[in-house]
This record gives C-alpha cells, structure tokens and sequence, in this order.
C-alpha cells in the first residue's frame, strides 16, 4: 500500500469514527452507535432498570448499537443519579438516564430539587396505563357497581395500592375517583408499602378494590385471580382488550405511568437527533417489540418537544390534583 492510500483509508477510518461517536448512522446503514451507556437512578430489578437493559438489549440484538453498558446509582428518589448527570455534563454526552412518572411527583412535593426541565429531554418510549381491579370472586362485576357500593358507604369502601398516600396508587385511584364524579378527596385509600402486598391485601380482602399497574393486571387477570374494572387509556389496549377503558364508560380518567430517557444538559443537537433517531429505529425492530411484550408495556415514542408537551401536561394534571388532596 503506498504512502497516499495509506493516508486516504486512514482519513477515512477516523471520519467514521467521528461519526460513530456522535451518534450518526454508519455507511452500512445499520450500526447506528458504537456504544451507550445508561444511567439507572435505581437498585437492580426495579422498573427503571428494566426498561434501561430491556432497550439495552433490544439496541444490540437489532444490531443498532455495538456495546451498552449500565450502571445503577440509587438515592435521593433518583435525585442523586439526577445530580450526578447534571454535575458531569461535559463528560456524559454518551450517557442516556432512564426515568419516569416519579421525576414529575417528586419535583412538585420537592423530594427532588431538579425537575425534568433541568435536562435534555430525548424521547419518552413506553409506558403502563393503570387499572382499577377487583378479586375474580368479588361481587363488584364493573365499574358501575364500584361506584354504586362506594356512594351506599363511602367509609366502608376503600381503595388500596402500593404507593403511600400521595404515591403515584393515590393519584391514580384520586383520578378515577374525580372523573366519575366524586370528590378525589373523600373516598378512603390505604397504602401499602409495594405492589405485591397491596395485592395480598386485595385477595384477603383488606380492601375492595386496587389501583395498579396495567401490566401486572393483566398477568394476574390471566391467571384468573382478578377482574379488571377500567384502565387508563383513551381506549382499549390490544394486548388485553376484554378490559374496558374508563372512557368508554363515561369516566374522564387518562394517565399513563411513562417511561423515557434523558440526556445531560446542553447535549450538541447533532447528538440528541442521533439519539432520537437511534430509539425510533430500534422500536420499528422485531427485537424491541419481544421485549416490549415481555415487559407488558405500551409504545408511547415521544422525542423532543413533543415529550416535553406531555411532561408539562402531567405535571399540571398532578401538581393540580396534589393540591386539591392537599399534598402541595
């Protein structure tokens, strides 16, 4: 190889990795990133995390990314993860932080001292409608009944979740509660400590009726333990359609527990299109819609400003109900 080939492919070899670093498509059309990296403002396990390495995975089973790599960092209610993305800006232009409905919360009651609009917003991806259930056996059969054994006794009737009050559970069952009419303040919610006990409390019968994830509704409705009476979205979701929408029974009740990704602040636009594109891409793939199944959630892609229209939508949803519970 002479002296000016060995210089044109060595341009041209440090041109593509340029590219590759800041994110734009390869020449193949294909790889759209070397490597990305996610921050998990919480412990293994948890939501956040999964949907992190969920789209970790589905980026490289699709080939669209080379490598991801994940790094969990708890506290603060996601606020030191928060911090830390903030504080390293400069340094994390190749970081994409996972969060979801509880950024929003936690800013208005001030658990967190930043809020959404202290970052580059990317792309919301997915997200759980929420359900009100009943045990299988209950002799509450819909929404219409609910409602009815709830306005006989009001102080007999109570809703549970696995949120404390105020808690996202809270807000939901306040929501639905509102939109069929009642006062969100009045009707009695007991708050359990996580999802699974909230649940043990409905099958024994410690509360009459639950206010939860759609996606674990649905597993256990298959299972045959529970009734769905309503759900959260502005109609019926396919992957479960015998469960009604409460705004098909004249309920004005809409929310969505969504989960997206975000970017330090002052990330370069050629970096945040590549991102975007990147996320769009990968939910076009067979691969991201396995794991999307498996996760049981819905593909809700909103980038840029249209995430940031629907992030401050919730936040005037909640911060006004949060007020009328009297939490702000």
């Amino acid at each position: 190889m002479n002296t000016l080939e060995w210089t044109r492919r060595a341009v041209i070899a440090a041109a593509t990795a340029t590219v590759a670093m800041s994110g734009m498509a390869r020449a193949d059309g294909h790889q759209m990133m070397d490597s990305v990296h996610f921050l998990i403002p919480g412990g293994a396990g948890g939501g956040w995390d999964g949907t992190a390495r969920g789209t970790g995975e589905a980026l490289m089973n699709s080939g669209l990314v080379g490598t991801a790599t994940y790094e969990n960092m708890s506290g603060g209610g996601g606020g030191v993860a928060i911090a830390n993305l903030i504080e390293n800006a400069k340094s994390s232009h190749g970081t994409l932080m996972v969060n979801s409905t509880p950024i929003v919360i936690r800013a208005l009651t001030g658990e967190i001292s930043q809020s959404f609009r202290d970052l580059t917003l990317v792309a919301g991806t997915v997200g759980d409608y929420a359900a009100l259930v009943v045990t299988a056996d209950s002799p509450i059969n819909s929404m219409e009944d609910a409602l009815a054994s709830y306005r006989e006794s009001p102080e007999d009737f109570a809703i549970g979740g696995g949120s404390v009050p105020g808690g996202m559970d809270h807000l939901v069952a306040a929501i639905i509660m509102q939109g069929a009419g009642e006062d969100p303040t009045a009707f009695n919610y007991i708050g359990y400590d996580a999802g699974g006990e909230a649940m043990a409390g409905l099958l024994s019968g410690e509360i009459d009726a639950l206010s939860t994830g759609f996606s674990e509704a649905v597993a256990l409705a298959d299972q045959g333990e529970i009734r769905i009476l309503g759900v959260t979205s502005p109609e019926r979701v396919p992957a479960y359609d015998a469960a009604p929408s409460f705004v098909e029974q004249g309920i004005d009740a809409q929310f969505v527990n969504w989960r997206g990704f975000f970017a330090a602040p002052d990330l370069p636009q050629e970096q945040l299109t590549a991102y975007q594109d990147m996320l769009a891409s990968m939910m076009e793939t067979p691969e991201w819609e396995t794991i999307r199944a498996r996760m049981g959630l819905v593909n809700i892609f909103r980038p840029g400003d249209d995430f940031a229209t629907f992030l401050e939508a919730q936040e005037k949803q909640i911060g006004d109900l949060m007020r009328d519970l009297g939490f702000l």
